[in-house]
C-alpha cells in the first residue's frame, strides 16, 4: 500500500492565517496582594509559529518544502515570525497590515494554563491587499505540487480570495485542502478536500451530529455534494476519521493509544494529507498516513509536530512513546519539572544488553523520577568503537532499552559524546559508570550533580563479544 516515505520533492503551499504562540511557563507560590491571583515566577519563555504557520511547522518536519502565505502586523512580533520561518527555511510572502500581528500570550505555571492573552484585530482584506495577495498565489503557484487554506476566521481568508485559490488550482490540475472555519463554507466550493472535525460539521448544519458512522456518512455526503466537493474528510476524535468520496466512504479507525494533548492535532493532519499528495500518494492512502500522523501527535505534549522518522516507524508497526527526538523531548522535560520530578540522564552504545546494564540502569533510575537514556548512534559506534560495530542496529537497541519499566525515555544521538545532548537537557543528576573519573565526564557542568556508579565485575559487551569469537575458533 504505502512504501518507504520520502517527501523531498513535496511542495505545499499555505494560504491563510499566521499567528505567533508565546508561552510563558512558571512557578506559582503564593497569591497575589493586588489581586486573588496567583502570581507566576517566570523562568522560561517559549515562541512558535501558530495558526497557519503551525501547518508550516508540520509539514517542514516531514522533510517536505513549504511555502506560507499570510499576514503580519507593523510590529516587533512580525520579526519574531519572520525570524522563526528564516530558521525552518520556509518560503514566505507575507502582506504587512496596520493591524496587530496575531499573537497568543499563554502563561503556564505548575502545568496548568493561568491565562491566555489576544492581541488581534479581525479585520477582512481591503481590494488592495486582496490584488497583492493574489500576485503572490500567482509567483508561486508552479513551483507547487499541492495547496493548503488555512482558515482561522482572523480576516486573510476571504470569499474572494479562496475562489481565487480553489479556480487557479483548477487550472493546473492542484489538490486544494481546507482546514475551514465558521458556517461560510460557500468560500471553499469546489475545493478538492475540507477537513472538519465533527464539532464544525454540526454546526456548518447546525444540528448535533452524532459521532456514528451512519450519521456521518448521510449528513457528510450531503454537504460534500452541495459545496461540489471531490472529498469530504470529518476528523472524529478516538474513532478516526472517515473519507466520503461521491461512491464510497471509509471509515479510519484510530490509532491513538494514549491521549495526552490535542493540540494542533487538526493542523497535522491537514499538513500530513498535503504533504503526502503532493508526491502523488492515493487520497486514501494519504489520509491512512494523516491519521497514523495524529495518532502520534495526540500522544505529545503541547503542539509539537511529527517528525518523519516517527511517522515511518508508525506505519510499519512501530510504535513506542518512550523513543523521543530532542525536540519532544525538550518540551516535555519542561513539563515533567514543573511538576518537581527529577531527571536523571546516563548514555552509552547498549549493544549487546547485560546484567550489568540491567543493574546500572535500575541504580541510575532509583536517584531520582524519570530517566533518560542517550543512546549512541550506529555511525556514533563505529566511530567510537571499530567498523565491526555495533552488532546490534540502534533501532534494535532502542528498542530493548525502552522495553525496560525503568527506563523512561530513549533519545539517540549521532556525535562522539552526549555533549550537546546534556546541554539541551540539563539534568537534576548526570549519570556515569564506574571506570570514569569525575573530571573525565563529559557535560557535567550541565547538570546539578554527577555521579559515578560501579559496573557489576565480569560483565561487558566486549567480553561477550570476545567469548563468542572464541567459541567459532575452538569449533
Amino acid at each position: 500500500m504505502i512504501g518507504e516515505l520520502d517527501f523531498s520533492n513535496a511542495s505545499v503551499l499555505v494560504l491563510g492565517d499566521l499567528m505567533l504562540d508565546k508561552y510563558y511557563f512558571g512557578n506559582v507560590n503564593r497569591i497575589s496582594p493586588e489581586a486573588p491571583v496567583p502570581v507566576v515566577k517566570v523562568n522560561r519563555e517559549e515562541y512558535t509559529l501558530g495558526g497557519a504557520g503551525n501547518v508550516v511547522n508540520n509539514i517542514i518536519n516531514l522533510k517536505a518544502k513549504a511555502y506560507m502565505i499570510g499576514a503580519i502586523g507593523k510590529d516587533s512580533n512580525k520579526s519574531v515570525i519572520k525570524q522563526l520561518l528564516d530558521e525552518k527555511q520556509v518560503n514566505y510572502h507575507l502582506l504587512e497590515r496596520d493591524l496587530p500581528t496575531i499573537t497568543k500570550i499563554r502563561v503556564v505555571g505548575e502545568h496548568q494554563q493561568i491565562v491566555r492573552i489576544d492581541f488581534e484585530e479581525i479585520k477582512p482584506l481591503e481590494q488592495e491587499e486582496l490584488e497583492e495577495v493574489k500576485q503572490y498565489i500567482l509567483s508561486l503557484i508552479n513551483k507547487v505540487n499541492c495547496l493548503v487554506i488555512s482558515d482561522y476566521g482572523k480576516g486573510m481568508v476571504t470569499f474572494d480570495l479562496s475562489q481565487f485559490v480553489v479556480n487557479q488550482a483548477k487550472e493546473k490540475n492542484l489538490p486544494v485542502i481546507v482546514d475551514p472555519k465558521g458556517s461560510d463554507w460557500d468560500k471553499y466550493r469546489r475545493a478538492t478536500i475540507i477537513t472538519p472535525n465533527l464539532k464544525e460539521l454540526s454546526d456548518l448544519l447546525k444540528i448535533e451530529i452524532k459521532n456514528d458512522d451512519e450519521e456521518i456518512e448521510t449528513y457528510g455526503q450531503e454537504v460534500r455534494k452541495k459545496y461540489g466537493l471531490t472529498y469530504l474528510l470529518v476528523t472524529r476524535s478516538e474513532k478516526g476519521m472517515s473519507l466520503i468520496t461521491e461512491n464510497e466512504v471509509y471509515h479510519i479507525r484510530s490509532e491513538a493509544k494514549e491521549v495526552y494533548d490535542v493540540s494542533g492535532a487538526g493542523d497535522t493532519v491537514v499538513a500530513t494529507l498535503a504533504t503526502a499528495m503532493s508526491t502523488g500518494i492515493n487520497t486514501l492512502d494519504a489520509v491512512k498516513i494523516a491519521n497514523t500522523a495524529a495518532g502520534i501527535v495526540v500522544g505529545k505534549i503541547g503542539t509539537a509536530p511529527v517528525t518523519l522518522d516517527e511517522l515511518k516507524n508508525a506505519l510499519k508497526g512501530y510504535r513506542n512513546r518512550k523513543l523521543r527526538h530532542l525536540q519532544d523531548l525538550i518540551v516535555e522535560i519542561a513539563m515533567l519539572r514543573e511538576k518537581g520530578k527529577k531527571i536523571v540522564f546516563t548514555n552509552g552504545c547498549f549493544d549487546i544488553l547485560h546484567r550489568g546494564h540491567i543493574e546500572y540502569l535500575k541504580k541510575a533510575k532509583e536517584l531520582g523520577d524519570v530517566l533518560i537514556v542517550g543512546l549512541n548512534s550506529d555511525d556514533s559506534v563505529k566511530k567510537i568503537k571499530s567498523k565491526d560495530r555495533p552488532i546490534n542496529r540502534q533501532e534494535d537497541r532502542a528498542e530493548l532499552l525502552a522495553s525496560l519499566e525503568f527506563v523512561d525515555y530513549v533519545v539517540i544521538f549521532d556525535e562522539d559524546t552526549p555533549y550537546n545532548l546534556i546541554k539541551e537537557i540539563r539534568p537534576d543528576i548526570l549519570v556515569k559508570g564506574g571506570d570514569y573519573k569525575l573530571e573525565e565526564i563529559v557535560g557535567r557542568e550541565f547538570a546539578k550533580r554527577t555521579i559515578t556508579l560501579p559496573f557489576i565485575e565480569g560483565y561487558s559487551t566486549t567480553a561477550i563479544i570476545g567469548k563468542i569469537k572464541k567459541g567459532r575458533r575452538d569449533q
